[in-house]
C-alpha cells in the first residue's frame, strides 16, 4: 500500500515547486507529494486515489486559480476524502476570503504566501494537522468494494459471484456516503451500479461475470488448446475427477460457470460427510478439494460456459459461449443440477429482490430479527432453515407433503424439531408474492383444505427439487425424460448399443452414448444425489478414462 499522501495545487509553477520541494524535504519519507497544476487535475488524481483505496492526509490549495479557486476545490475535495485535512494559500489581500472558508467550508488553516522560513511557518502547521489527521485517518482499502443498491438483482449477482468463489469483498449501499465518494471518483451516479472497484483503483461498471473473473485472481483463459481429460463443472463431481486425473498424470483442465462446489459448495453445514464428525460447511470442503486439484496440477477456468461438444475422430470439442474452444481425448461431464423455478404470480420479478434460488448465505446477515420463508423439503433446504434460525427471528419451512421424513435425513429432521425458531408448515404452498422495489409478502394456501392466507416477509428461499444443466447437450448424447444423461448399462435397449455407437464393447458403466464422454454426480441419469457419491464417481470415471485411453 502506498504511502499516504498530502496533495499540493497551484496554477503558478514557481509556488507549486517551492511548496512540494518544501513538503518532500521534511515528510517524503513517509508520505507521499502529489502535485497539480489546476483544481481539475488535482480533484482527478484525488478520484485515482480514491478508486484505489489509498489515503489522503492533507490538501494543500492556493485560493487564486482560474476556473476553480480554492475554496471550491477544496469544497469538492471533501466530498471523495472528508477526513483529509485542508490548507488554503492565500496572499495577505485575501486574508478575509481565508477566514470566510474557514468559517464557510470547514477550512482547517490558511497560510499566507510566502511561508519562508518553513521551519517557522510552514512545518509546524503541516505537523499539527498531521497529527489529528493520524488520530483519525481514513483507512486504507485493500479488498475489492461493490457498490450497489440493496434490492438491485444485479447488485446481488455481483455479490453472490464474489462470496461463492470466496474473494473478499466490501459491500457499500449507492446511497451510504462512502459509497457516494466511490461513484463520484468514478464518474457514475446512483444509477450506473453495480460498481466494483479492485484494490488497484479499476472500476468495473455492471460487469458479467466473465469480466469481473479476471479482475478478482480468476482464470478465464486456458494454457493450452488440448488436454487429456477436460472436466466441465467443479462441483463435487468434477473436483473429485479433476483431482484424480491430475493426481494420476492427465493433463486436466476443470471449467466452471459459477463457482467451484455447486449446490454443495452453498450448503451451510454438511454433517453427513465421512471424515467429518463435526460436520463441514459446503464452502470449506470444495475449497479444500479446489487446493488439492491446483496442487496437482489441475487448470481451472472460471466463468466459462460450455454451449457445444462435438466428436472430431478420437478428439472431443468443447465449444464456449464466446466463440474459443478447447479439445481433449476425454471429457467428465459435471455440470450438476440446478434449482427448479418456482411458478407463482409474482415470484419471478422479486428474483434476487426478496426471492433466491438455493442458500443465498450473502443475505443471511440481512435477515437479522425478521421472518424468513423456506421452500422445500430436502436436505439443502432444512441445511439452509438451521443456518438462518442463527439469524433470523423465525425460519418457516414450506412444504406442500404431510412432513419431511420422505426426503431429509433424520439427523436434520431431528435438529429442526428441537429448534425452537423453526417452524413447519406441511401442506403449504405459495400462490402469489407482492411487493413494491423488493418482496413484501407472500399469499399462502392450504392444499388441503384451500384456505387462504397472507405472511409479511421480505425473504423467500426455494429449495423444489433439481433440474439438469444439459440443454447444451441435445442431440450430441442420450438423455432421459428428465434431460440427465444416460450412461452405461441405461444406454442398452433391449441389448442394443445406443445409434451411432462404433466401438466393438458396450459402453463402460460412467460413459455416455458419445465414446470418451463420461458422466458424474447429479447430472447422470439414477445418480445418487448425495456428495460422497458424486465425488466417488468422478474418481470412478477417470479410472475408466484410463481403460478407454489405454484402448485407443
Amino acid at each position: 500500500m502506498a504511502n499516504p499522501a498530502i496533495l499540493t495545487v497551484d496554477d503558478d509553477p514557481a509556488v507549486s515547486r517551492a511548496v512540494s520541494r518544501d513538503l518532500r524535504r521534511r515528510y517524503g519519507d513517509r508520505y507521499r507529494i502529489v502535485r497539480a497544476d489546476s483544481g481539475e487535475a488535482a480533484l482527478e488524481a484525488l478520484r485515482e486515489i480514491k478508486l484505489r483505496g489509498e489515503q489522503v492526509a492533507v490538501l494543500v490549495a492556493d485560493y487564486r486559480m482560474p476556473q476553480m479557486n480554492g475554496i471550491q476545490f477544496l469544497e469538492a475535495a471533501m466530498d471523495l476524502f472528508p477526513l483529509a485535512r485542508r490548507i488554503l494559500l492565500t496572499a495577505y489581500a485575501d486574508t478575509e476570503a481565508a477566514i470566510d472558508a474557514i468559517n464557510l467550508v470547514d477550512v482547517d488553516h490558511y497560510l499566507l504566501k510566502p511561508w519562508n522560513p518553513p521551519e517557522e511557518k510552514l512545518y509546524p502547521v503541516i505537523d499539527a494537522l498531521l497529527d489529528a489527521w493520524i488520530a483519525t485517518p481514513d483507512r486504507p482499502v485493500t479488498e475489492i468494494r461493490v457498490v450497489g443498491h440493496r434490492w438491485s438483482a444485479e447488485s446481488y449477482a455481483v455479490r453472490d459471484f464474489l462470496a461463492r468463489n470466496l474473494v473478499s469483498y466490501r459491500w457499500l449501499l449507492a446511497d451510504d456516503p462512502e459509497g457516494r465518494r466511490l461513484l463520484t471518483a468514478a464518474g457514475l451516479t446512483e444509477n450506473d451500479v453495480p460498481l466494483v472497484v479492485t484494490p488497484d483503483g479499476k472500476s468495473l461498471v455492471q460487469p458479467s461475470e466473465i469480466d469481473l473473473a479476471p479482475h478478482v485472481g480468476l482464470t478465464t483463459t486456458p494454457a493450452s488448446d488440448f488436454y487429456d481429460l477436460v472436466v466441465v463443472g467443479a462441483g463435487p463431481a468434477g473436483l473429485g475427477a479433476a483431482v484424480y486425473g491430475a493426481s494420476e498424470g492427465l493433463r486436466t483442465v476443470l471449467i466452471e460457470q459459477r463457482a467451484t462446489g455447486g449446490q454443495a459448495g452453498q450448503s451451510s453445514r454438511i454433517e453427513n460427510y465421512l471424515g467429518f464428525p463435526d460436520g463441514v460447511s459446503g464452502a470449506q470442503l470444495t475449497e479444500r478439494a479446489r487446493r488439492q486439484a491446483l496442487k496437482f496440477g489441475t487448470e481451472l477456468l472460471s466463468a466459462r460456459e460450455a454451449v457445444a461438444l462435438e466428436a472430431g475422430g478420437s478428439t472431443r470439442v468443447l465449444r464456449f459461449d464466446d466463440g474459443t474452444s478447447i479439445a481433449a481425448h476425454t471429457v467428465v461431464l459435471a455440470t450438476g443440477v440446478s434449482y427448479r423455478m418456482l411458478r407463482a404470480p409474482g415470484l419471478e420479478g422479486f428474483t434476487g429482490r426478496g426471492v433466491f434460488y438455493g442458500s443465498a448465505s450473502t443475505e443471511a446477515p440481512s435477515c437479522l430479527d425478521q421472518d424468513v420463508y423456506i421452500v422445500g423439503g430436502a436436505n439443502s433446504a432444512g441445511q439452509a432453515a438451521v443456518y438462518f434460525s442463527r439469524y433470523a427471528a423465525r425460519v418457516h419451512i414450506l412444504i406442500r407433503g404431510d412432513s419431511l421424513e420422505r426426503s431429509m435425513s433424520s439427523y436434520l429432521i431431528k435438529q429442526i424439531a428441537a429448534h425452537p425458531t423453526i417452524q413447519v408448515h406441511p401442506y403449504t404452498e405459495i400462490c402469489q408474492a407482492e411487493g413494491d422495489e423488493h418482496l413484501e409478502r407472500l399469499t399462502l394456501r392450504d392444499t388441503r383444505t384451500n384456505q387462504i392466507r397472507t405472511a409479511e416477509t421480505t425473504w423467500c428461499f426455494i429449495f423444489i427439487g433439481a433440474e439438469p444443466r444439459t440443454a447444451w447437450l441435445d442431440s450430441v448424447v442420450e438423455r432421459d425424460r428428465h434431460g440427465f444423461v444416460l450412461t452405461g448399462p441405461d444406454l442398452l435397449s433391449g441389448g442394443q448399443r445406443p445409434a451411432g455407437w462404433a466401438l466393438p464393447r458396450d459402453p463402460y458403466h460412467l460413459e455416455s452414448s458419445m465414446p470418451g464422454v463420461f458422466a458424474a454426480g447429479d447430472v447422470r441419469s439414477e445418480s445418487v444425489k448425495r456428495v460422497a457419491s458424486a465425488v466417488g464417481e468422478g474418481a470412478m470415471a477417470v479410472s475408466l478414462i484410463h481403460r478407454y485411453l489405454e484402448a485407443q
